[in-house]
């Protein structure tokens, strides 16, 4: 197989650390500049539910340019992950798990996924029969992971990750069953979902407490059931304590956030009276 640098982060049991991109009519060479961003950069979700992005096709130019870049030491690119625009309460998911996995994705993130059997059944769109009902087909799929079709067919099953995220009050409930799911690779903790249906504003940064009750509740069911856990956080600091709370895969920032923050921290030296 190509190079698939979360997955190798998830066998290796050590924290994947990555970066979200909401900005799709930045393109090719934005996707590209945030792939080539940093050697330690292991994964990029292409937001298609919040960001703006198309699911087609702009989907398949992102996972195209941030696939085919390599890093000056030799590392490899970072794994890309589409979040698909369709939630867990609707029932018509899977074009779009296929379109995102069709594109060349190493793995699909799906909102607010509240009850295993709805787990089940994105588990089972994105992987071939026999164990599960995804579609064989696309025409640069196998491109995109550097394989040839036979034995994109013959490893897909195996390295395709999904997540799915548990942001409601009935997934909050229904979280063992749905990480002892078959084919889920683990649960994505969106912060913001949460809190607001707890009944608290979204986190600045740090969750309220009892929101951080539940998180911490949804990790040790992540790894109770020996899936992964994985958690939104706005910036670096915030990230490294996850890291060490032991999260498996966290996002450290976005490209908009990182852009407006580098753009305003610069202005701000530039501005400043000098000493």
């Amino acid at each position: 197989m190509q190079t698939h640098s979360l997955l190798s982060r998830f066998k290796s049991n050590t924290p994947a650390f990555g970066a979200w991109l909401s900005n799709g009519s930045g393109g090719f060479f934005h996707a590209r500049a945030m792939a080539q961003s940093s050697p330690n950069l292991s994964f990029i979700v292409i937001d298609c539910e919040h960001g703006l992005v198309n699911l087609n096709p702009g989907v398949a130019e992102l996972v195209a340019a941030i696939h085919g870049v390599g890093h000056l030491d030799g590392g490899a690119p970072p794994s890309t992950i589409v979040r698909i625009a369709a939630t867990g309460f609707t029932t018509g998911v899977n074009w779009q798990i296929k379109y995102a996995l069709d594109a060349g994705a190493r793995g699909v993130l799906v909102p607010m996924v509240s009850t295993a059997e709805m787990a089940k059944n994105i588990a089972s769109d994105a992987r071939y029969p026999p164990v599960g009902r995804r579609g064989f087909g696309g025409a640069y799929t196998h491109g995109n992971w550097g394989l040839t079709r036979s034995d994109y067919f013959k490893h897909a099953n195996e390295n395709v990750l999904v997540l799915v995220q548990i942001e409601t009050l009935e997934a909050v409930k229904n979280m063992k069953e749905i990480a002892e799911v078959e084919g889920i690779d683990g649960l994505f903790i969106g912060p913001s979902d949460l809190s607001i249906s707890m009944g608290y504003p979204p986190p600045s940064s740090d969750p309220h407490p009892e929101v951080e009750k539940v998180i911490r509740e949804i990790l040790k069911a992540a790894h109770d059931a020996g899936k992964k856990c994985a958690i939104f956080c706005f910036n670096g600091v915030q990230a490294a304590k996850r890291a060490a709370e032991g999260f498996d895969m966290i996002n450290v920032t976005s490209d908009i956030n990182a852009m407006t923050e580098g753009i305003a921290s610069n202005i701000k030296l530039a501005s400043s009276p000098s000493t």
